[in-house]
């Protein structure tokens, strides 16, 4: 492990290898970092690269040499500290110091062998969801259990995986060390005759405060525990019955052992159960677990009215969200259950302009026409779900409506009401979101301009082709149709003397997520089943397109003038296909500003 000096170089430094696992304060994003047991300092790491580092599972997989200090020091007191390690269930072992197997066999607690000595490891699981950090409280889970016990215990982290791994072997499979309370619900543990229940309820597991590497630690460490200051139970890596290598022989021999499994080695004499009378753990109890080089792991038993929560950030949601882009959501609103990119730009007190992005667009399509047009109008632009900076989730099914919908709801909490005068700006695939947003509040939309808007319906040979490439999409990501979307896209002259134009059609398309933008192709080739009356618009209108644009063709664009009531001029760019902007940004410009100049 090194540091990083003021120009990003690697350079020698302290060792950083105390790993705790943390969520900055402000941040909702885990990160691992080095943790000074002396000043209570985190110290963030990242790859040499300057990438955070996130888990512990990834200090493992690239060993300590990968990272460097990456930022100042801060203290702990400044974050919310994870268990170190989190996501498995933990196995563990039971009766494995010789003092402790007597004072259980003799507790009345242990469903195990009856025995002083027991004659193989006495194996099981805690559920990982039991995993909380330090400093965490322990909620004594009332109704449930009237014995709740501590175990101090050393944990094993496996660095290698492994299978009918030897003893002479095993160590090679050791990364590092954390420190485990093995809470119990005693009665539990002994009626249901297995530990799982006892061991597994929620804050049953308290590990950390930090894991270190093997090679960081001396060869025989000591584990001591304390109850409110007393000193409960105390021994050595030398006094186990069946010694680490011995429990990674026995767990490996018939299943594979991965990087990152967490094993509980037992807990020494000294538990609750052991005393007469018994000395089970109350609310407002402190625990601390101290392990040669590895800290003290403190936690106190809660109050029973407060409430026992596993942690947020361990359960992740099942559901996969494609288009994952902004930084811990930032840039991001709610739209009902949906998350979208919105900005707002120019004059607070200006008129209100709404613009609507194409398929394989992003609302920055827009920024020349913003440029233009200045300061005196007030902008607001949104990424379609799926689009730009926009996630969406696997549930969500996205079509005209729903695209209008969410641009409704994004107008509602603008403050964008009836008499603001609002102006929608759209092109391609957004136009039909547009027409569909005035249909359905025409008092609400006072000017449309639509760039290459598309035919509706969407006609039968078009859909089954936008299907088609919703599909190639998906199976070969957005390598897999920009050659044809800009190849019919852009027109020849475009291509020949405009190579930007080119380049930010296909920077554009290539910056799309696949799955946000085969959703959006899905949205338009059903739009085949749904006519927009256009007959209806009460917008005043200005069509833009292309002499060679193909989607919206200038003739389908005049046709559609005499069914707008309102539709003022249909301007057509020569040489130009569908991407208008890219192709004539001075063109599109000068029509869009010299149309609102008019309004």
């Amino acid at each position: 492990m090194s540091t990083a000096s003021a120009d990003g170089v690697a350079s020698a430094g302290p060792t950083l290898t105390n790993y705790v696992a943390y969520i900055p304060e402000g941040s909702k994003q885990p990160r691992i970092g080095h943790l000074d047991l002396e000043s209570q300092a985190i110290t963030p790491l990242s790859y040499v690269s300057g990438t955070p580092v996130r888990s512990l599972y990834e200090v493992i997989e690239a060993r300590d040499d990968a990272f460097v200090q990456g930022g100042e020091a801060f203290p702990r007191s400044k974050a919310k500290l994870l268990p170190p390690i989190y996501g498995r269930d933990i196995l563990a072992v039971g009766k494995n110091y010789a003092a402790h197997a007597k004072e259980f066999n003799a507790s009345g607690y242990d469903s195990s062998d009856k025995v002083d000595m027991p004659t193989h490891p006495v194996i099981f699981t805690k559920r990982w969801t039991s995993a909380v950090a330090d400093g965490d409280e322990i909620y004594p889970h009332p109704g449930f259990t009237d014995s709740v016990d501590y175990e101090g215990e050393i944990g094993v982290i496996v660095g290698k995986p492994g299978f009918k791994i030897s003893q002479a072997d095993a160590l090679d499979h050791v990364w590092g060390f954390t420190i485990i309370n093995d809470v119990t619900a005693r009665e539990r543990q002994r009626d249901h005759k297995q530990f799982y229940i006892g061991k597994s309820p929620d804050t049953f597991a308290p590990m950390g405060p930090i894991a270190v590497p093997k090679g960081q630690l001396p060869k025989v460490l000591t584990v001591t525990t304390t109850v409110n200051g007393e000193k409960r139970q105390e021994a050595t890596t030398e006094d186990l019955i069946f010694s680490i290598p011995v429990l990674i022989e026995t767990l490996s021999a018939a299943q594979t052992l991965q990087p990152g499994d967490v094993l509980a080695t037992g807990t020494p004499a000294g538990v609750g159960f052991g005393f007469d009378p018994k000395i089970w753990l109350h609310p407002g109890d402190e625990v601390k677990i101290s392990v040669t080089g590895l800290g003290t792991l403190t936690n106190k038993i809660a109050n029973p009215e407060s409430r026992a929560t596993i942690l947020d950030h361990v359960v992740s949601p099942a559901v996969p969200v494609a288009n994952e882009r902004t930084v811990e959501g930032r840039g991001l609103i709610t739209v009902g259950s949906k998350r979208l990119f919105y900005q707002r730009k120019g004059s607070d007190g200006g008129r209100p302009i709404y613009f609507i992005h194409g398929l394989g667009g992003t609302s920055e399509y827009f920024q020349p026409i913003i440029t233009r047009l200045g300061d005196a109008w007030t902008y607001h632009l949104a990424d379609f779900e799926g689009h730009g900076l926009s996630p969406t989730s696997a549930t969500s099914k996205l079509s005209i409506a729903s695209l209008a919908s969410d641009a409704y709801q994004v107008l509602s909490q603008a403050g964008i009401n009836a008499d603001a005068g609002l102006t929608v700006v759209a092109h391609s695939m957004g136009c039909l979101v547009a027409i569909r947003l005035a249909l359905n509040h025409p008092d609400l939309v006072k000017t449309l301009i639509l760039q290459g808007p598309g035919p509706s319906p969407l006609p039968e040979a078009a859909s089954k082709a936008t299907y088609g490439r919703a599909a190639l999409a998906r199976e070969k990501g957005m390598l897999g149709v920009v050659d044809a979307v800009v190849g019919a896209g852009i027109s020849d002259h475009s291509k020949s003397t405009n190579p930007l134009a080119l380049a930010a059609a296909r920077v554009s398309l290539l910056g799309q997520d696949p799955e946000g933008y085969a959703k959006a192709c899905v949205a338009l080739a059903d739009s085949h089943r749904d006519t927009l009356d256009i007959s209806a618009l009460k917008a005043k209108v200005l069509i833009i397109t292309g002499d060679e644009d193909k989607v919206s063709p200038p003739d389908m664009c005049r046709k559609m003038k005499e069914k707008i009531p309102n539709c003022e001029e249909v301007t057509v760019l020569p040489q130009v296909a569908h991407w208008h902007l890219f192709e004539n940004t001075e063109s599109v410009s000068s029509a869009v500003t010299t149309f609102l100049g008019k309004q």
